[in-house]
């Protein structure tokens, strides 16, 4: 078994935003050096919401090619689309034999998803977590990189593995979260005490990877901001603390360092440098997306395809051999 394997994914539902990759996908980058890394397109977490199927696969192709454009590598890691490696619906419904309906039931995240969704609150939805624990301990995963939403997910993954191996013997890694101390939550724009999120009612919530330097420009300057005058983070002033957060992570230095750029400046000068150093950042990124042609990508993802499957294959055969399954 490997000790050293990561596993993460996002789902390609809707617009990709600078939180995703601030509080994900920039730690995916420093932990490839370290771990053998597999990065997953998980759209059939996607459909526990209603979806559009051109829509779907669409946002698959395009959010494989933020993947690449924002540095992952697909030599050095594997990249593939969930659906196309049938394992972990396998796996899941397996373990769903083991997950109790508390366990479920205390989700944070169906909690909210079944408020934003009242009239699709469907098994799917539900079930979930227990899909995403069969992602996880599908590959023999020692590390998975969340934000703190999702630390509840990995521990049910923690878990239902150690319910597997108890009752069938030794079979699943326990699974270990790593969170990221600095900017593992990125807020809203438009309100610093909820995530950034890009099924936001607002487009002024979040910066999209695909925004123009414009659009970035307009949405910084409507950002909220907090009393006072000072460019200063606290506990008492979530937005500046917030948009401190994104200045300091795009810049690869601390909050501190930020606070002193500021020193004597007030919110109109600190929201014009925000905006240039988030365009400063995204227009490369966008160039190498238009620069990416379908055919590439669905290469790159048939070939993260193969060696995923090899892999999910070969602990699928354990298990059932562990249940009993002829």
């Amino acid at each position: 078994m490997s000790t050293s394997r990561l596993f993460s994914g996002i789902q390609p539902s809707g617009i990709i935003h600078l939180g995703n990759y601030l509080g994900a996908i920039k730690q995916w980058l420093e932990l490839t050096k370290k771990y053998d890394s597999i990065f997953c397109i998980v759209d059939l977490h996607a459909l526990t919401v209603r979806q559009k199927s051109a829509e779907l696969r669409k946002n698959t192709i395009e959010l494989a090619k933020i993947y690449l454009a924002l540095g992952l590598d697909p030599q050095k890691s594997t990249i593939f689309i969930q659906s196309q490696v049938s394992e972990h619906t396998e796996l899941a419904w397996i373990l769903n034999t083991l997950a109790k309906l508390p366990e479920l039931e205390r989700m944070t995240q169906f909690k909210d998803k079944s408020i934003a969704h009242k009239e699709n609150i469907n098994a799917g939805l539900f079930t979930y977590p227990v899909l995403m624990a069969a992602d996880i301990l599908l590959y023999d995963t020692a590390a998975v990189p969340v934000g703190e939403d999702q630390k509840q997910h990995v521990e049910l993954a923690r878990t239902l593995a150690r319910r597997f191996n108890e009752y069938f013997g030794e079979t699943f890694v326990i699974p270990e979260s790593l969170i990221q101390k600095q900017g593992a939550r990125i807020m809203g724009l438009d309100d610093p005490l909820k995530k950034m999120s890009k099924s936001a009612v607002s487009s002024f919530n979040f910066i999209a990877l695909t925004d123009d330097a414009k659009t970035v420009e307009k949405k910084i300057a409507r950002a909220v901001t907090d009393s006072g005058r000072e460019v200063v983070s606290g506990s008492d002033k979530p937005a500046l603390t917030n948009l401190l957060t994104i200045h300091s992570l795009l810049k690869n230095q601390t909050i501190a360092q930020s606070e002193k750029e500021f020193v004597g400046q007030g919110y109109a000068d600190f929201k014009k440098a925000l905006s240039l150093e988030i365009n400063k950042f995204l227009q490369p990124i966008q160039k190498k997306i238009s620069a990416t042609d379908d055919k590439t990508v669905l290469k790159i993802l048939f070939d993260g395809q193969s060696r995923a499957k090899k892999l999910a294959e070969k602990k699928m055969k354990e298990v059932k051999e562990k249940v009993g399954l002829i």
